[in-house]
């Protein structure tokens, strides 16, 4: 993920703050100096990091704080809001139009992943109930059009191309007027980029711009790229005025400097990120929850929307009482990892809870030992699903024939299914106590409640 190194010299630099029961200004300016050393490590813009250090160091040494009872505590805090102010403070969803259709032009440097990402936001608009159309106005890279197709056919949404000319005006305007006539109210348009920024490329979008006058202007950006990001936000934005910026590959190995400087450099917010190459990996970017993941205090909120987006609660409900009547089989445990596995990858998800530091082997093992399971249990026939006490000697050599694993590998997912059904039936004993709880976790959490957090 990013902010990787950072994350990590600032949750160690916060462990040693927690505990902390006296803390002098000659301490403060330690803290600050190790916090903008490891903001500049993580190829944060330097002006940003002078202010954002100099605001904290003010603010640490405040009476209030220094002759606190919590002191450690109440810097830690001053972090946070500060890192929250920092990536935007709120977060901003995409502006829809009153008047039908809502045109968003994606704009951005060749290889910021503009093309896929058009695919991305248009599955999440369509999610939210809205029918998308996409537009191939990248009319000089090669094989733009047809990667913008792949995408679209993937996702069995509509591309609006046309290659018998290059005008990008016209391709874009009889765009829309394919979006009118099908009754498209979301047009997302993928412009072309350039190796850099030159005059050729800002001409034609401003061109672009003034004619089919976008409701949004979002600017791609690679977050691997690092500060050469914040200068190509900065340049886009003054020749265009965007209204967003969305950040690509967040979970590559990248420094995270872009996230953290571009919106006091811009002024304009970041929208979303990209954390994942399927077309599902896409969110909404919350300053605050980005801050406490940051931070290594979890992101609660977006693991509960991920798991509601996977999973109904009707679904929820029939699965409660398939646990309640021991009739949870090797098949639903089945379909609950395929539900986990939609949800991201298993980095992710721990980081949402807070554990922060996983390695890439531990990740792999963790990747291995899901696509292992999940080989056992396709090798098995239904009946065998259904009842694993049917799994003799034999049978059980089959299967690990048929999944490429050993009869160990067998008996040891046989022997933790059955240590999960006992765990299920001590827990459903409590009249369905578990469901209750995961019910209201699902419904009843107030977003304020993160945010009033008390650290």
């Amino acid at each position: 993920m990013a902010f990787e190194g950072l994350s990590e010299k600032l949750q160690n630099l916060i462990g040693n703050l927690r505990g902390r029961s006296r803390i002098t200004e000659d301490d403060v300016k330690d803290i600050t100096r190790e916090i903008k050393l490891a903001l500049l490590e993580a190829d944060v813009n330097y002006k940003v990091v002078k202010d954002f250090t100099s605001t904290i160091g003010e603010k640490a040494v405040g009476q209030e704080v220094l002759k606190s009872i919590t002191p450690g505590q109440q810097i830690v805090k001053i972090v946070h809001d500060e890192l929250v102010k920092l990536l935007g403070s709120e977060s901003e969803d995409i502006k829809i139009s009153p008047n039908p259709p809502t045109i968003i032009m994606l704009v951005g440097l060749q290889g910021s992943g503009k093309t896929t990402m058009a695919g991305k936001l248009a599955n999440y608009l369509r999610k939210k109930g809205k029918k998308p159309l996409l537009v191939a106005c990248d009319v000089y890279r090669p094989a733009a059009i047809d990667q913008l197709k792949v995408v679209g056919k993937q996702l069995d949404i509509p591309v609006f191309s046309e290659e018998d000319t290059k005008d990008v005006i016209k391709i874009a305007k009889d765009g829309l007027r394919e979006a009118n006539s099908k009754l498209n109210d979301v047009v997302i348009i993928d412009t072309a980029g350039r190796l850099q920024i030159d005059e050729v490329l800002m001409e034609e979008l401003r061109n672009l711009k003034a004619q089919v006058k976008p409701t949004e202007i979002l600017l791609v950006v690679d977050s691997m790229t690092g500060q050469v990001a914040v200068d190509v936000s900065e340049t886009f934005n003054k020749e265009l005025d965007i209204s967003g910026v969305i950040l690509t590959k967040l979970d590559g190995d990248t420094r995270g400097g872009a996230a953290l400087s571009v919106k006091t450099v811009t002024g304009k917010s970041i929208k979303f990120i990209g954390t994942g190459e399927k077309m599902s990996d896409i969110e909404v970017f919350h300053p605050d929850r980005m801050a406490t993941r940051i931070l290594g205090m979890g992101d609660v909120l977006t693991l509960v929307e991920k798991a509601q987006e996977n999973i109904e609660m009707e679904e929820a409900v029939a699965l409660e009482k398939k646990m309640r009547r021991q009739e949870f089989t090797l098949q639903d445990y089945l379909e609950q990892l395929e539900k986990v596995n939609k949800m991201g990858s298993f980095k992710s998800i721990l980081e949402m809870f807070g554990v922060s530091k996983v390695t890439p082997e531990q990740q792999e093992a963790m990747e291995k030992q899901m696509t292992k399971t999940k080989a056992i249990i396709y090798s098995m026939t239904t009946a065998e699903k259904r009842d694993p006490s049917i799994l003799n000697a034999s049978r059980r050599k089959r299967i690990a024939k048929g999944s490429g694993t050993t009869v160990q590998d067998v008996n040891q997912l046989i022997a933790q299914y059955e240590t999960m059904k006992k765990q299920m039936k001590m827990l459903m004993g409590n009249k369905g106590a578990l469901m209750k709880a995961a019910k209201k976790l699902g419904q009843n959490i107030d977003p304020n409640e993160l945010k009033n957090m008390k650290f």
